[in-house]
């Protein structure tokens, strides 16, 4: 059973969830979660600050109560009640009259979008800062000095960091990962549309009747709230072999997908076969080290194939880390159209079989088996087309226990029937086993 999502429904959420000053800790990533679990029973769960996490700390708990630059004669320049980007996140608090000069250093404007509000933080160094447009920029530059500058602020060494977390269970104990970032305050495509689609996700997915495998879906703080959640999880997430980072699903341009750290594992196949069924052009991105949480998912103790479906990748639209990434940006059909996507992929993930070869020392002796040529010494593979006696070679080289038959189609350029028929007949003469 699926539940039938609506513009209004996401819309209403979108407008809810926007205007909260979300960062990598605070009292309205609180609210963002509480919000959320009308929708799925996320778990809140809370990292302390100062709790070691790596080669990291989790950093003492910032809430910000005001924020503003008047001139000499009180007029109010720059508000954080205008927009929570005016303030640089994780700013300390200050209450001084400054001249232009002084105050410059700490004022910031985007290079490009003359209009818009850049996004800026400052998470492990102690500074603060306001984030304006050209036009603010010039209009504080030309004002009457001193000017009165306030950041009402506050750190709380006592406080947390706040993630959300929920399991659904399925047949098997193995686990798809599923996890978006919430830190982002008044970014709408990146990335409350990702936190408000896995929501939804969440909630479609429990209403699913068979789940073959089982779900971790994770909502965090990008960076240190994915590094801190694999760190209290770590045997857990060491077992997950693929999964999905949710983030810019909502923009008005082309679909895109980043492939995982492994090119041939299933998943990116798996990706490519849904676009290619919904004939959906779209973009391929490499791997890359810059991003989301992939790096940490996919960093050396965990090795996570994590890919990434996007509508309006981060760093490829112009309104990128800017007040332009707003809700008239976004569009509530683009991250229902985006959600329909992910749950066809992960149909595809939560069904794939994966196969091993029985016998791992040395090939396997086909003609004993009924597989080879009566007669040998005439066969001559070619690059441009495999035989079966080809396929099956290859397919009993590839069923490693890693590699889904996906991933095997995708590797060979072979439609996966021609596997899916060789694979039939290599597991009735138990030549390979099922293990997932």
């Amino acid at each position: 059973m699926t539940t039938k999502i609506t513009v209004e429904e996401v819309n209403r959420y979108l407008t809810d969830l926007f205007p909260l000053n979300r960062s990598i800790t605070g009292p309205d990533n609180r609210r963002t979660l509480n919000i959320l679990q009308n929708l799925a029973p996320l778990e809140i769960i809370e990292y302390p600050s100062g709790l070691s996490v790596y080669d990291w700390i989790l950093p003492e708990e910032w809430e910000v109560h005001e924020a503003w630059i008047k001139d000499a004669d009180g007029d109010v320049l720059v508000d954080f009640r205008w927009s929570n980007l005016h303030l640089v996140s994780y700013s300390e608090p200050i209450d001084k009259q400054l001249t232009f000069d002084e105050l410059k250093p700490h004022l910031h404007q985007h290079e490009n979008l003359s209009d818009a509000i850049p996004y800026r933080t400052s998470y492990y160094k102690r500074d603060w800062g306001f984030c304006v447009t050209q036009k603010q920029y010039q209009k504080i530059q030309k004002a009457k000095n001193p000017l009165q500058v306030v950041i009402d602020s506050k750190f709380d060494p006592n406080g947390s960091m706040v993630v959300g977390e929920l399991l659904i269970p399925g047949e098997s104990e193995e686990e798809i990962l599923i996890s978006t970032y919430f830190c982002h305050p008044s970014l709408a495509n990146d990335n409350l549309t990702g936190t408000v689609m896995t929501a939804f996700l969440a909630r479609e997915l429990l209403n699913t009747s068979k789940r073959q495998r089982s779900y971790r879906i994770i909502w965090v703080p990008e960076t240190i709230g994915a590094i801190a959640y694999c760190a209290s999880n770590e045997s857990a997430m060491k077992k997950i072999k693929s999964g999905l980072v949710v983030t810019s699903v909502g923009g008005p341009g082309k679909f895109g997908y980043k492939q995982s750290h492994n090119s041939d594992h299933s998943i990116n196949a798996i990706i490519e076969e849904t676009f290619s069924e919904r004939k959906i052009d779209y973009i391929s991105y490499p791997f890359d080290i810059h991003g989301s949480d992939e790096r940490q998912y996919s960093s050396q103790g965990f090795r996570i194939n994590m890919a990434s479906i996007t509508k309006d990748k981060y760093y490829e639209y112009p309104y990128y880390h800017s007040s332009l990434d707003n809700l008239d940006f976004v569009k509530p059909e683009s991250i229902i159209e985006s959600l329909s996507l992910h749950k066809d992929v992960l149909e595809k993930i939560n069904t794939e079989v994966i196969y091993q070869t029985r016998h791992r020392e040395c090939e396997v002796m086909l003609s004993k088996h009924d597989l080879y040529p009566k007669t040998g010494a005439a066969q001559i593979p070619t690059q441009n087309h495999l035989s079966d006696l080809d396929l099956t070679l290859w397919i009993l080289w590839l069923c490693d226990g890693q590699l889904g038959l996906y991933g095997i189609a995708k590797k060979l350029g072979v439609p996966l029937e021609r596997i899916t028929k060789i694979i039939g007949t290599l597991e009735s003469r138990q030549l390979i086993e099922r293990i997932s």
